[in-house]
């Protein structure tokens, strides 16, 4: 079969589509996006059909995800790791309901937080929800284990998750293609009640998924994606999960490390595995990238107490990413002393782009708020979330996806007026227009301002389900059509601006303001592409 050099997001696309998937969903979110970038340009997936489009949140892209396998189809459903936690609802509960053609939900953590607001370990959730985890350490892993884990999930009758770091997501390397595989014919669940959840059918489900684990457990011993690496010191034994694998192994080869290695790639870990590795060693390592969550388990898993080293005692840090570099110090292994760099160029942090319509939206609310004083604006996640910065420090808050509605609401209940929420049109279709709902109902007195540039711009310019769609969005949910205002967020109108948000800060309801303007990136590449 061809090799190609893939990034690791490339690599689960291609896995799935000759996995024989019929559709992926998913929210963008970095450093997921790919997958389904690489999906909506790949020549077999149009001829094929694959369904590709964006959804509106991860919420709605697990259910439907979840909605194609109820039809007997294969379907992959692709997040960041905070997306994990708008789909959780749908994703705990799909781990009772089992599926019927294969669900595989990618799952992209950000530890270092590169362009995430944490640095949350999704395996937690896969723990929770009680289905298989897998964990590649390679770009040929994450393909090969894209594949499987649709195999999997048919077999178990469970969606499984396959969980990746930024630096697998990101970085490239060469890929083998296996036999492409026909995707499944359309085919209702044997039992037409399976995805019932009713307390009576949900505790015998429930009964079921619990007596599952055992096998879970074997599956993961047989796989052979668990196994132990032979040594000759037996002073350490490392325990390497995931990506952590690859980091070890290039200081052992470097620093001529003979230890034993237990290479875990999917979860749930046996106990017997543990404690045949760890009764042959004197002091255990435990390499995992993200929180400690193998290392907890270990305290109740092993039959006796060992020795055991990792991010619990400080061994390895307990934030940010693994490297090289943090394995030596683990390991006890000399490193150069870190190399003053002379202060050439200074750091610059990021800013908008010049001609970004959020600019001239910022500059009008800044102008039109100083009668009432600073701190009074919730934002979201997005490129406006830059207003946060010099010279603008315009927003207050960036908490979660739709946050901005809902705070600006709770601040506004507490008695802060005006309070004024600053949101993007992608994120508003995501999660806004239920905080909107809210506020409408109570006439809650918030200034509601979507910064509208016809994209999902942070994540490099993706389709917005919001585009052209706000202002009959804002007519439904029930907004006063004279307080429902549309600005055109340019120098030149900033006078003309700054009085329609000074008139609707004044205003003790609900407005909305939309401010209009393309993205300048997404309209560059538009006209350069004619």
């Amino acid at each position: 079969m061809k090799e190609f050099v893939l990034l690791g997001d490339e690599a689960i696309g291609q896995g799935a589509l000759d996995a024989g998937i019929s559709g992926v969903y998913a929210y963008p979110g970095t450093p997921s996006t790919e997958i389904t970038e690489y999906i909506q340009k790949s020549k077999e997936a149009k001829e094929r059909k694959v369904h590709a489009q964006w959804s509106a949140n991860e919420k709605t892209a697990m259910e439907a995800g979840l909605g194609m396998s109820y039809a007997g189809k294969r379907a992959m459903v692709c997040m960041k790791h905070v997306g994990l936690n708008v789909a959780a609802d749908a994703f705990i509960n799909a781990g009772m309901t089992g599926v019927n053609g294969g669900l595989v939900v990618v799952v992209a953590d950000d530890p270092s937080m590169h362009s995430s607001q944490n640095e949350q370990d999704s395996r937690f959730y896969g723990k929770f929800a009680m289905i298989p985890v897998l964990e590649p350490a390679t770009q040929q892993e994450a393909y090969e284990m894209t594949r499987y884990g649709f195999d999997l999930s048919e077999k178990f009758a469970l969606p499984v998750m396959l969980r990746i770091t930024t630096r697998l997501a990101h970085s490239r390397s060469a890929v083998e293609r296996s036999e492409l595989r026909e995707e499944n014919q359309m085919k209702l669940p044997a039992d037409l009640k399976q995805f019932i959840l009713l307390p009576a059918p949900a505790r015998k489900k429930y009964k079921l998924l619990l007596a599952t684990q055992e096998k879970l457990e074997m599956e993961s011993i047989t796989s052979g994606l668990n196994h132990i690496e032979a040594g000759e010191d037996y002073s350490k034994g490392i325990i390497a999960c995931g990506l952590s694998y690859n980091y070890y192994r290039e200081v052992a080869v470097e620093a001529g490390l003979k230890y034993p290695v237990l290479k875990i790639s999917q979860y749930p870990v046996p106990a017997s595995l543990l404690n045949d590795f760890v009764k042959q060693v004197e002091h255990v390592v435990v390499l995992e990238e993200g929180a400690p969550i193998l290392e907890e388990s270990l305290t109740g898993t092993l039959e006796s107490k060992y020795r055991i080293g990792g991010r619990l005692d400080g061994l390895i840090p307990r934030d940010g990413e693994l490297d090289p570099l943090v394995v030596k110090r683990a390991l006890e292994i000399a490193t150069e002393t870190a190399r003053e760099i002379p202060e050439i160029v200074k750091n610059r942090p990021p800013a908008l782009c010049k001609g970004c319509g959020h600019i001239d939206m910022y500059n009008a609310l800044g102008d039109a708020l100083e009668a009432y004083g600073p701190g009074r604006v919730f934002s979201d996640i997005g490129c406006y979330t830059l207003g946060a910065l010099p010279p603008y420090n315009a927003i207050n808050s960036c908490v979660d996806m739709g946050a901005s509605v809902t705070m600006a609401k709770g601040a506004s209940d507490a008695g802060l007026h005006p309070a004024v929420a600053v949101i993007g049109d992608s994120t508003f279709t995501h999660s806004g227009m239920t905080g909107l709902l809210d506020a409408v109902v109570e006439q809650t007195p918030v200034t509601v301002i979507i910064s509208d540039n016809s994209t999902t711009g942070m994540t490099g310019g993706q389709e917005s389900h919001a585009t052209n769609r706000l202002l009959d969005i804002c007519r439904g949910l029930g907004v006063e059509e004279e307080h429902l205002r549309q600005m055109n967020p340019l120098k030149k109108h900033h006078e003309e601006n700054m009085k329609m948000v000074a008139d609707e800060l004044a205003y003790e309801g609900v407005s909305v303001i939309i401010a209009q303007r393309e993205c300048i990136q997404t309209a560059s590449r538009r006209v350069r592409s004619k």
